[in-house]
C-alpha cells in the first residue's frame, strides 16, 4: 500500500482529475446503452448482437485501464460515477484516508478513518497532528 502526505495527494489531483472525468463519462455512456445491453444479452443464445456493441466493449476496456492506472498509483477509487477517491495516509502509526471527489475544491479538504467511509468525513482542520 502506498501512503501519501497531504502535499503529495494534492500534487496528484490535477494529474488524475481528467482520468476521473473520463471515468465518470464512460459510466454515463455505458448507462445510456443499458437497454441495448439487456436486449443483446437476451438474444445472445440466438447469435444476437447490439448496435453500439463495440462502443460498449471499448468503454469497458477504458474503464478497466483507468481503474488499473489509478490503483497502480496507490489511489483508491470509492465511487467511479462521482469521482470519489481516497489517498491512504499514515497518521501516528495508523492508516487514515484523505478523501476527495470531483466538484470539490482544487485541494483536499476532507479525511476519514478507514472504517468511517464517506459518512465519517471530517474537515482537515480537525485532522489530528502527529
Amino acid at each position: 500500500m502506498k501512503f501519501f502526505t497531504l502535499h503529495e495527494a494534492n500534487e496528484v489531483l490535477p494529474l488524475i482529475r481528467p482520468e476521473l472525468e473520463r471515468l465518470k463519462n464512460l459510466y454515463v455512456q455505458i448507462g445510456a446503452l443499458g437497454d441495448q445491453v439487456k436486449a443483446a444479452a437476451a438474444a445472445n443464445e440466438f447469435g444476437g448482437g447490439m448496435q453500439g456493441g463495440s462502443i460498449y466493449v471499448r468503454s469497458l476496456e477504458d474503464i478497466q485501464q483507468i481503474m488499473a492506472d489509478l490503483n497502480d498509483k496507490g489511489i483508491q477509487v470509492k465511487d467511479e460515477r462521482r469521482g470519489l477517491i481516497d489517498f491512504p495516509c499514515l497518521l501516528g502509526g495508523r492508516v487514515v484516508l484523505l478523501c476527495w471527489q470531483l466538484g470539490e475544491q482544487e485541494e483536499i479538504e476532507w479525511w476519514h478513518e478507514v472504517e468511517g467511509g464517506f459518512a465519517g468525513r471530517q474537515k482537515l482542520k480537525d485532522f489530528p497532528q502527529p
